[in-house]
């Protein structure tokens, strides 16, 4: 599986988490409610700050719901990292078992 981070943008196509085709929200894989700390300033530019990637609802909400932004921003901050997380993998899942909306 192949995911594309990007900036803001598509709003409809395919969740790379749960592979169900709906409408997308735009996940910051570094939360912005970090960016202005000094310590994100100092090792990440603007453009890396302000990359995500384009997820369902449902997926969106289950990353927020397990993870602090601070977790999110030091441990789980690709794509990569947060498929990996055993958790999240299980909610994954079974988020792409539900209906579409």
């Amino acid at each position: 599986m192949r995911i594309e981070t990007r900036h803001r943008g598509d709003s409809q196509g395919e969740c790379p988490f749960c592979g169900r085709i709906l409408n997308l929200t735009f996940h910051h894989l570094i939360p912005r409610k970090v960016h202005r700390r000094a310590h994100f300033k100092k090792h990440f530019d603007r453009n890396t700050l302000n990359l995500g990637i384009a997820i369902c609802h449902d997926c969106h909400k289950g990353i927020h719901k397990r993870f602090s932004e601070m977790e999110l921003a030091k441990s789980l901050n690709t794509p990569e990292r947060l498929l990996s997380d055993p958790d999240l993998a299980r909610h994954f899942r079974w988020v792409a078992k539900q209906k579409s909306r």
